[in-house]
């Protein structure tokens, strides 16, 4: 499993707890619905339900126009809003490597070290990574614990009902934390992130759907960033110069592997009962997710993960 290194120091400016029943964007706005109703065996448990809800699954979440809510959100209210302390005591990579709060915290700061060297002058980091439990409110409408992680575009952050991961992977399992697969997650919703600073959200204007369409473009673009970031994980360095992460073992890239397989929507059709229809893709097949994550991982090279410049074949991972 990935190893921190004890030396490094936290930083907990970005990363805070809502707590039970929600806390930050107070107003209306949409809901941000999760399919569910799926569920069996397979993929080696541990990314049994991930994979069903989590990466691909929150197809209400309008991400190009920031959710639509019905008031003036103000980043401010975001350091106004009460936090658990949840994580007050995660303080080093020591803390990461004992505490799975901690380590959602390094992880956090590994991601934005990276992208901060990687795009210089174009970078800002995430507003926060939002845990809850329960519900939350947010830019893009209030979200509840049948919602996976999600990236908000309207305030920048990222949410997560940790929840989720308890009760699916521990408690219906039986296994361990989510461990790499909600890192892996974690780190497709900073892609979101880094897709919306870049300005490619721009370019899905449209509701289309299927394997080529700006939507699964979109999601694609999300995983190869993922893996990009995994390529570079162990040269990530907090603010003093420590390296962040001192090792990622392929137990936890295949599980990566795993889940960006396994949350295609082929994948997802096909265990609902249904046909495979790729004119409804939104986030891409199976072959198409695991290709972009690999492709990121393997060349750890921002240019090849536009997406948006692929051709048609080359999206289609028929390269």
């Amino acid at each position: 499993m990935v190893r921190f290194n004890p030396k490094a120091r936290l930083d907990r400016s970005r990363v805070r707890d809502a707590g039970s029943g929600g806390g930050g964007f107070s107003g209306g706005g949409m809901r941000i619905p999760i399919p569910g109703g799926i569920a069996g065996k397979g993929i080696g448990g541990i990314v049994l339900l991930v994979v069903l809800f989590v990466v691909g699954q929150f197809l209400g979440i309008d991400l190009i126009g920031g959710g639509g809510t019905s008031g003036v959100y103000s980043p401010s209210r975001l350091s106004d809003a009460q936090d658990s302390g949840r994580y007050d005591h995660c303080e080093t990579g020591a803390d990461a490597n004992e505490d799975h709060d901690c380590a959602r915290v390094a992880i956090e700061n590994s991601l934005t070290d990276y992208w901060d060297d990687e795009l210089g002058g174009k970078f800002d980091a995430i507003e926060t990574l939002t845990t809850f439990q329960g519900s939350v409110s947010t830019a893009c409408g209030g979200a509840d614990s049948s919602v996976g992680p999600f990236y908000c575009p309207g305030d920048e952050s990222i949410y997560l009902d940790t929840t989720f991961f308890d009760e699916v992977l521990e408690r219906q399992l039986g296994g361990p934390d989510g461990g790499f697969v909600e890192f892996y997650v974690l780190a497709h919703e900073y892609g979101h992130h880094i897709s919306h600073l870049l300005g490619f959200f721009d370019k899905v204007r449209t509701q289309d759907t299927g394997p080529t369409s700006p939507a699964v473009r979109l999601e694609l673009q999300a995983d190869c960033y993922a893996g990009l970031w995994a390529h570079h994980a162990t040269t990530t360095e907090d603010a003093s110069g420590e390296v962040l992460i001192l090792d990622l073992t392929r137990q936890d890239i295949d599980l990566a592997i795993e889940a960006a397989e396994a949350v295609g929507d082929d994948y997802i059709q096909k265990r609902g009962g249904g046909k495979v229809d790729d004119d409804l893709w939104t986030h891409g097949s199976s072959a198409q997710r695991k290709f972009w994550f690999l492709r990121g991982y393997e060349s750890g090279d921002l240019d090849g993960c536009d997406t948006f410049e692929a051709s048609d074949s080359e999206v289609l991972a028929r390269t």
